[in-house]
C-alpha cells in the first residue's frame, strides 16, 4: 500500500449501505445557509454510481413538480450525514441515463421482492 492510498483510507467512511443502480436511497445531506446548518433529504433513483476509492460518487434522480433533478454526491464527503436505502428494483444496466427520456408510468421501476 503506497502512502496515498494509507492516506485515502483515512478519509473513507465505513457506514455507507450497499446500493446499486435502479435503488430508491435517501441521503441526508447537510447546508449551509449563512450561520446556519440544517439536514436536507434528497430522494430519488440511484442512476448511476462511479467507484474509485474515496473519489466514488453516486448520482441521484428525482421528479420535483414535474421537472427531474439530478444530483451528484461524493458518497465519502463529510457534508452528508447518512444514506438511506429505501428500496431495491430490478433492473438490467449499470448506468440508468435513458430514465431521463422517460415520462409517468413508463419511467417505473419494478421493485425487488425481499
Amino acid at each position: 500500500m503506497n502512502p496515498i492510498e494509507r492516506i485515502e483510507m483515512n478519509q473513507m467512511r465505513m457506514d455507507a449501505p450497499a446500493m446499486r443502480s435502479g435503488d430508491k436511497v435517501r441521503v441526508h445531506y447537510r447546508i449551509r445557509e449563512g450561520e446556519k446548518v440544517r439536514t436536507q433529504i434528497f430522494e430519488g433513483v440511484m442512476i448511476g454510481q462511479s467507484r474509485g476509492g474515496v473519489r466514488s460518487s453516486i448520482t441521484v434522480r428525482k421528479i420535483s413538480f414535474g421537472v427531474g433533478v439530478e444530483r451528484i454526491f461524493p458518497i465519502h464527503s463529510p457534508l452528508i450525514e447518512k444514506v438511506e436505502l429505501v428500496n431495491h428494483n430490478r433492473v438490467r444496466r449499470a448506468k440508468l441515463y435513458y430514465l431521463r427520456a422517460l415520462r409517468g408510468k413508463a419511467a417505473r421501476l419494478k421493485e425487488l421482492r425481499k
